[in-house]
C-alpha cells in the first residue's frame, strides 16, 4: 500500500463550497486521519457535543452522529456503536448543529444528512429514513415539507 495521497484539484464554478472525495479500498487509520486533519482545517465553528456515558461526560463529533432524539423525557444522542443521553433541549441542540449536515425531521428527531444511506418515498404520505448503520425512523407529516425541500435543493426530486 502507497504511504502517499493522491490529491486532485478541481476548480469549477458549479462548486460553491469546497467538496472532497476520498476514493478508497478501505476505511482506515489514514482515511480517518484525513478526514480529521479536514475537519479540523476547516473554516467552520460547529462544536463537539457534550454527552453522558453513565458517568463520564464525552464529547462526540458531529460527523460521527447519526440522530438525536428524544426518549420520553430523555434526549438521546446515537452513533453508529453507542447511545449517549444530552442534558440539553433539541432546540439547543439544533443552535450548535452544522445546518448543512443536520436536518429535523420531526418534532423529536433530528438526523445527520451525511448518514443516510436512502429516504424510502414508497409509503404514501410519509418518508422513511434508512442509515447506513442499520437504524431506521420516520420524518413526520408536518416536516415532509422541509424534508421534500431539502431533496429537492440537492437536485433530488420526489414528487
Amino acid at each position: 500500500m502507497k504511504s502517499m495521497v493522491e490529491i486532485e484539484v478541481v476548480i469549477n464554478e458549479k462548486y460553491i463550497d469546497p467538496k472532497v472525495t476520498i476514493k478508497t479500498k478501505a476505511n482506515t487509520r489514514q482515511v480517518e486521519n484525513i478526514i480529521y486533519a479536514i475537519e479540523n482545517a476547516s473554516d467552520n465553528d460547529f462544536p463537539q457535543i457534550v454527552a453522558n456515558d453513565n458517568d463520564k461526560l464525552v464529547f462526540i463529533s458531529q460527523r460521527d452522529i447519526v440522530r438525536i432524539y428524544t426518549e420520553g423525557r430523555r434526549i438521546l444522542l446515537q452513533t453508529a456503536d453507542e447511545v449517549y443521553t444530552v442534558k440539553r433541549t433539541l432546540t439547543g441542540l439544533e443552535e450548535d448543529l452544522n445546518p448543512g449536515r443536520f436536518l429535523r425531521i420531526s418534532q423529536s428527531e433530528i438526523i445527520n444528512l451525511y448518514k443516510v444511506k436512502c429516504f424510502d418515498i414508497s409509503v404514501s404520505g410519509t418518508i422513511g429514513v434508512e442509515f447506513d448503520c442499520g437504524i431506521k425512523s420516520w420524518a413526520s407529516r408536518s416536516r415532509m415539507k422541509q424534508v421534500r425541500e431539502m431533496l429537492k435543493n440537492n437536485g433530488t426530486s420526489i414528487d
